[in-house]
Parts: C-alpha cells; structure tokens; sequence
C-alpha cells in the first residue's frame, strides 16, 4: 500500500497545484478584463468578482497540496483530512469521482492504517 499512498498523495499535491494554478488565471482574466476596459464600474465588479473566485478555488487548492505533502510523510492526521478531501471530489464527474473512489479505497484499507500509526514506513 505504500506506493498507493504515495501515488495519492502525488495526485493530491498535484490536482491543488492546478487549483492554485487556476485560481490565478482566472484572477488575472477576469478583473484583467476589467482593466482593459477603463470604465471604472466594470473594474469595481470583475476585481470583485475575480477577487472571490480566485479566492474560493484557492481555498479548495490549499488543503490537496498541504494534506498531499503531509501523506508523502505519513503524518497520522493526513489520513483523515485526504479522506474528507476524497469524499468532497466524488460528485465531480469523472476526474472527481476516480480520485474519489481511488482516495477511499487507498486509505481505509487496514493495512494503509498501519502505515500511519507506525510514522514512516521503512524502505527495506
């Protein structure tokens, strides 16, 4: 299971690096297009708005990247917060739902559990 584990966290790191990644072009487009406007309503309205949807995708982002990291480690409390991660991404048609399924069966297997409550496998 442990190259499961660092495969899902891999996955995890990755998809919030993406979220982040996102999150800044669409900042940048949005309250950009406000910009490259000049009437300065449009700019009030798509800085607010890029503003908040900038901020909610990183919002998402920033727990995948920190709880990818901690899994990569085998901290104990990245278990439950991947997991709680992996139950949110189920309804997003398909990717979601694969790292869903993925997510779940990855860590509640008893075996995954083990590897958490000992700390760091050993490589021998």
């Amino acid at each position: 299971m442990r190259e499961h584990v660092t495969i899902l966290g891999a996955l995890y790191i990755a998809f919030g690096l993406m979220g982040v990644i996102a999150g800044s072009i669409v900042f940048v487009a949005v309250a950009g297009g406000g910009l490259l406007s000049g009437d300065p309503d449009a700019i009030a309205i798509t800085s607010a708005v890029g503003t908040a949807t900038a901020s909610l995708l990183f919002v998402l982002a920033i727990p995948a990247v920190i709880g990818g990291i901690a899994l990569l480690k085998y901290v104990p409390w990245a278990r439950y917060v991947i997991l709680v991660l992996g139950c949110l991404n189920l309804p997003g048609i398909p990717v979601g739902t694969a790292l869903g399924i993925y997510t779940i069966w990855v860590l509640i297997k008893p075996e995954t559990a083990v590897l958490f409550s000992d700390g760091p496998p050993s490589t021998s």
